[in-house]
This record gives C-alpha cells, sequence and structure tokens, in this order.
C-alpha cells in the first residue's frame, strides 16, 4: 500500500456529493488516491434539484481534480432504481470494482417542521424526507454491494460502506426534541440500516459503518450565519456555541483515513463520531484542531453558554 495514497487502485462512490460532508468526502478520498465516482442531483447542465442550492456536482469534480484526484462526478437520482443500476454497470464497465461506497444523500431539511408534531407535519414533505433519506440509501447499496462483494472477493479486500448520519446512538437513542418527527425518524432509521447490513454481512467482506459529523459548517450553514469559511468564528459573537462548529473536511478527512486504514472492522455496526475518527488515525480539521461537538453536547453544555467553554472541547 503506498503510504501516501493509501487509497491507490481503489474505486470509491460517494452518492450525494454535491455539496456538504459529502462533497468534501469525495476530495479527500480522491486525495488519498481513489478513483471516485461522485454523484448528485444539482448540474450546471440539468439545473438545480428541488433543494435549489448553487452548488453543483460539477463544482465537485473540479475540486477532486484541484487535488489531483481522479474520478468522475456523475448526475444520478439515486431515488430511481434503474439510474442506480446504470451507474453501477458504468462503475463495473469502467473501472472493473468497487471498494468504498458512502451513502450521503439527503437534502430533505426544507421539508422538514421542527416544531410540528406527526398530525399537524405535512404529510407530503414529511414522506419526501423519507424517500430521499431513507430510501436512496437502501436503493443504492442494494445495486453496489454485489459489486462490492466481487471486487472484495477477486483481490481479497474488505470493501467499505459507510452510512453517513447525524447524532450518535446515545444521542438518538431518545426522540430529537426540535427536529421534528420525520427527521427524527430519517436519522434514526440510518442507524438501523447500519445494523440490518452489519448482521446480513457478518460472513462476509464488506463492513459497515455509521459516521456522523459534528455542528457542520455547511454552504447552508455559513450562509445563514452571514460568514465564510475563512471568517467563520465571527459568528461565535451571536451564537457562541458555534465555536464548537466544524468544516466538512474534518469528517471528510476521517471517512479517508478509515477507508485506507484496513481496520474498519473494528467499528463495525457502530456510529462513530468525527473526533473518533479523527484521535484513532491522527487527522485535524483545517485550523489542526479537532472538534469534539457530541462531547460538547453530551456534557450538557448548550447554546447561550461561553465560547471558551466550546473551545475546550477543541
Amino acid at each position: 500500500m503506498n503510504a501516501t495514497k493509501p487509497l491507490d487502485g481503489r474505486v470509491a462512490l460517494v452518492a450525494g456529493a454535491t455539496r456538504g460532508a459529502g462533497r468534501a468526502i469525495a476530495v479527500e478520498l480522491a486525495l488519498a488516491g481513489a478513483y471516485v465516482y461522485a454523484t448528485g442531483r444539482s448540474s450546471r447542465l440539468s439545473g438545480r434539484s428541488e433543494i435549489d442550492r448553487p452548488e453543483t456536482i460539477e463544482g465537485t469534480g473540479e475540486e477532486m481534480a484541484s487535488v489531483y484526484g481522479t474520478g468522475s462526478a456523475c448526475v444520478v437520482d439515486h431515488e430511481k432504481s434503474e439510474a442506480v443500476a446504470v451507474l453501477m454497470e458504468r462503475i463495473r464497465r469502467e473501472r472493473g470494482r468497487l471498494d468504498v461506497l458512502v451513502n450521503d444523500i439527503f437534502g430533505g431539511d426544507r421539508y422538514a417542521q421542527w416544531d410540528k408534531p406527526l398530525w399537524e407535519h405535512d404529510l407530503a414533505g414529511g414522506l419526501r424526507m423519507l424517500r430521499m433519506g431513507v430510501d436512496t440509501h437502501l436503493i443504492t447499496s442494494h445495486h453496489a454491494l454485489p459489486l462490492m462483494l466481487r471486487t472484495a472477493h477477486q483481490y481479497g479486500t474488505v470493501g467499505l460502506v459507510v452510512e453517513m448520519t447525524d447524532g450518535t446512538a446515545d444521542y438518538n437513542f431518545n426522540f430529537r426534541e426540535g427536529v421534528g418527527f420525520y427527521y427524527d425518524l430519517v436519522k434514526a432509521n440510518v442507524e438501523r440500516i447500519v445494523k440490518g447490513l452489519t448482521f446480513e454481512l457478518a460472513e462476509y467482506p464488506v463492513t459497515a459503518v455509521g459516521v456522523t459529523p459534528g455542528w457542520l459548517r455547511s454552504e447552508k450553514m455559513l450562509e445563514g450565519f452571514g460568514v465564510q469559511e475563512g471568517n467563520w468564528r465571527d459568528a461565535v459573537i451571536e451564537e457562541p456555541g458555534f465555536a464548537i462548529s466544524e468544516s466538512p473536511t474534518y469528517v471528510a478527512r476521517g471517512v479517508a483515513a478509515l477507508s485506507g486504514s484496513g481496520d474498519a472492522g473494528r467499528w463495525s455496526g457502530q456510529i462513530v463520531t468525527s473526533r473518533q475518527l479523527a484521535d484513532a488515525y491522527e487527522v485535524t480539521d483545517t485550523d489542526g484542531s479537532r472538534p469534539d461537538c457530541w462531547g460538547y453536547v453530551k456534557r450538557d453544555v448548550v447554546q447561550g453558554q461561553a465560547a471558551q467553554q466550546a473551545e475546550e472541547y477543541r
């Protein structure tokens, strides 16, 4: 294995890579040497998805190229089984293998009604969230796993499925207040996917792991606070708790390190945080820190307290 390019010769699919953590993960996997298929719906050619954000999957492809990575940026709707089947046939035909699958598809936030109980929540919007955040993961894994299993058997490797979620197992054990019934249900389902895959893959050379970032400085989050990545700390003045936030690159570095570690089995069936991955594989955020958002939350350090307390968890 190439020490500087631990994923050299491997092939990865990052489903939901147009923006945020998905885009960063695609870039970091490419930087680590993998050939990366990065997929999303928003495109300069076909237009924006219903999320109506300006980021495009072509932009992700350009960022992969900027780190001298190799890969393909593909417009794919992961709700459509036929489209995912076509994608998998393309990967098989072009590269002949698939070693890493990252399911980071969602985009249902726009339908969330944080303050509405189930009987008042818009039903169509709630069901749409489930379609976007659960069905897409199942459809993609259904079509990807046969090639991943063939790859592992052919090359004597161990494949990796990473399910991206929001929140630790402890944090999501009880109903999450303030996020709405459907958002809570989506994230509970993702954890259950990890558990189900772990059980079904127990005798096979593919490992399933769940990964959660902390308070992610996504494009939308930065925009909401009126800052950019370069001056994100300006937002701490208005929101002290934002001091614990992390860049998408942080969790992406952890996922890339996990993918190239050869010991992903140690995390099998678990939901691990970006901080856990950082500590295990000695990676940091872009500023050299190691934010521990979920440790911060677990200790009941809540919004409104001094930013200095959040700094203790970086």
